[in-house]
């Protein structure tokens, strides 16, 4: 081996030190410098190209898996995470090629198959996707992420059973947190008649939303006490929840060991044989403080005229979220021509990204922007009472609305459409009688989502016959 090849392994060597240990840059650069001394060292080539990745360069990351690829056809796992980008960037076709050759090269690799089953779910080829993942299981038992891809696959069939039970192999890190936090054991469906619970959080808001309704559940079944943490901002909501005692925000400080189990909610709905046809839905199930509706009437009453129908408006999610692209309006003028049906005030619900455009909203669109006033989603709440519908993309407002049991319009994507709205409906039995879902009939559709609203608001409207609803 010459002088040049052991310095460059050297340097390779070091680089994953340094990468291991969390310092991206100095490892970026110890690669760099081993293809100074190999310019043919592909697996240099390979770990910038994941940097870059993690980095969210795609291109330039592309430009280094192939770099790598060219040099050495053989590194699966390069292929693997190739794919993976790729099919982040809708390029299905070619991402489905580096997966095949990453099999080719490795068929018993439980990650390609997932990461092809996972393609193959966003291309809606269900029974091929959950072949994938069913391989990837038999390949290997405990592959987490296998089982993880298939629970959404499954819970958005409405196969609930073995559902919850793959989704239970989901290893986020804010569980981990609370393991190592609290003494208590997880629950896991054990009898909970005399003992104390703790119910963790889960990831979003929507999510907490969603499934605070089983602290009830719990109580009901002989839960002496229970306990709730959640985000900050749903505090003050949740004060009042049925079946909960006490209630903490992940931002203060909590005892470790007053509970006899702790339990993240999602997995609540599986212990508790939650099935299709036994969702426990008694909307609503949040109740906002009377004094803030009071406040939040007026302030409603205000901005409208008489008889106007009254609709909250909200076009964004959270851009952290995986799908947000896909999920989220690109702005709130894709909502313009709903100005054009007369009667209605609209109110902007939003907050975060998108919350800007609201103070200068389309000509045409009487749009009273509400988000700099809502402090906290008791706020969001008091102010949804006092609507007649919200109209709202795949976020904690729709979940909010629905737990409300106020009348609420979602609108979802084509494109990875989230497990909770199953999968050909246009309901939810998460949220009877009041929920209705508008989808894009191919991905990126958002138009002809919108003037399936514009007719169906049109219809709701007419079907007010300008009579205050909410008395």
């Amino acid at each position: 081996m010459s002088s040049e090849s052991t310095s460059a392994e050297a340097l390779f060597i070091e680089g994953n030190r340094l990468l291991a240990a969390g310092d991206s840059r100095a490892a970026a650069a110890r690669f760099r410098e081993a293809i100074g001394c190999n310019p043919d060292f592909a697996e240099a080539y390979a770990n910038l190209g994941l940097l870059r990745d993690e980095e969210g360069m795609a291109a330039e990351a592309e430009q280094y898996y192939r770099q790598a690829l060219a040099l050495n056809p053989g590194l699966s796992r390069t292929l693997v995470n190739l794919g993976a980008l790729l099919a982040t960037r809708k390029r299905f076709a070619e991402a489905e090629q580096a997966y095949r050759r990453a099999l080719a090269l490795a068929p018993g690799s439980p990650g390609a198959w997932s990461n092809l089953g996972a393609l193959q779910a966003c291309r809606k080829q269900e029974q091929e996707a959950e072949e994938s993942y069913r391989t990837a299981i038999r390949l290997d038992p405990e592959y987490h992420r296998a089982y993880f891809n298939l629970s959404y696959l499954l819970l958005r069939q409405g196969r609930f059973d073995e559902g919850w039970r793959c989704l239970e192999h989901r290893n986020w890190h804010w569980h981990r947190r609370l393991d190592e936090m609290l003494s208590c054991p997880r629950w896991r469906g054990e009898d909970v008649r005399g003992r104390s619970l703790l119910i963790g959080f889960e990831a979003g808001h929507g999510d907490m939303i969603q499934f605070c309704r089983y602290a009830a559940i719990l109580k009901e079944r002989g839960a002496a006490q229970i306990t709730l943490i959640c985000h900050p901002a749903l505090k003050d909501l949740f004060a009042a929840l049925e079946g909960v005692d006490a209630v903490f925000s992940f931002a203060e400080t909590f005892p470790g060991a007053a509970w006899d189990f702790w339990t993240p909610p999602m997995s609540i709905p599986g212990y508790c044989q939650t099935r299709l046809d036994s969702i426990p839905a008694p909307i609503p199930y949040l109740h906002p403080d009377r004094q803030l509706v009071g406040q939040w009437a007026s302030v409603v009453a205000d901005a409208c005229a008489a008889g106007d129908v009254r609709v909250g408006l909200v076009w964004k999610g959270n851009p952290e979220f995986e799908n947000d692209a896909d999920r989220s309006l690109p702005q709130l003028q894709t909502l313009a021509r709903l100005g054009a049906i007369p009667g209605v005030r609209f109110f902007s619900l939003q907050k975060g990204a998108g919350e800007d455009e609201a103070a200068a909203p389309p000509a045409g669109l009487p749009l009273v922007d509400l988000g700099p006033q809502i402090a906290t989603f008791a706020d969001a709440a008091a102010i949804t009472v006092n609507l007649d519908l919200v109209i709202a993309v795949d976020t904690a407002m729709a979940h909010l609305a629905g737990a409300l049991a106020k009348d609420c319009w979602v609108l979802l994507p084509d494109y990875k459409t989230d497990w909770r709205w199953l999968a050909g409906r246009n309901d939810s039995p998460w949220y009877p009688g009041v929920m209705r879902l508008f989808r894009q009939p191919r991905m990126g559709d958002w138009a002809a989502v919108i003037a399936e609203v514009d007719g169906a608001l049109r219809a709701f409207v007419a079907a007010a016959g300008g009579a205050d609803r909410r008395r």
